[in-house]
């Protein structure tokens, strides 16, 4: 069952607002990862009131399964309107499963520049992880079957919902 997504982004804006006061994260600047992630992120960081800008993140060209999925045909650069080298980052996604479009957005982040922390905060963080990598934050744990994911929609309405993926 998923959680109202109102009450999961008042839940990681809180957490991500506790780790700027306490010191975690020094003037950090925000990134989501497109599509989903670009969605949370938009409304996290208009509720964080952060000064800079929102940078948005288009992984498709490091993804490692592009070579079997294919590119989608129109691809969108990456948006950073900040300097990466020695800031704390917010990356944001809105589902954290295998941990390879993760992986993926690290790569190309790394490519601007070498941030001194990177902090993730995803929206749902599922079952079934393939690399070794977590959220410091999300709103959502989910267990799924095999056959279950998340699909987000929006941006508005923002909704989620988990469907079935059907057998070809």
């Amino acid at each position: 069952m998923i959680e109202s997504l109102d009450t999961l982004l008042d839940r990681l804006g809180n957490q991500l607002a506790d780790k700027i006061r306490d010191g975690s994260l020094n003037e950090p600047v925000m990134v989501g990862i497109h599509t989903g992630g670009v969605w949370v992120a938009e409304r996290l960081h208009a509720s964080l009131g952060l000064k800079e800008p929102l940078g948005k993140l288009n992984i498709a060209f490091y993804r490692d399964d592009f070579t079997t999925i294919g590119l989608h045909p129109q691809v969108s650069p990456s948006l950073l309107p900040f300097e990466i080298e020695g800031r704390d980052i917010i990356l944001v996604d809105d589902v954290l499963f295998t941990g390879r479009t993760i992986r993926a957005a690290l790569n190309e982040l790394f490519d601007y520049g070498r941030p001194r922390k990177v902090l993730l905060a995803v929206l749902f963080e599922r079952d079934g992880r393939e690399l070794p990598i977590q959220a410091d934050v999300y709103g959502q744990r989910l267990e799924l079957t095999a056959d279950q994911q998340v699909k987000l929609t929006g941006p508005e309405p923002l909704l989620a919902r988990i469907v079935t993926r059907k057998e070809d």
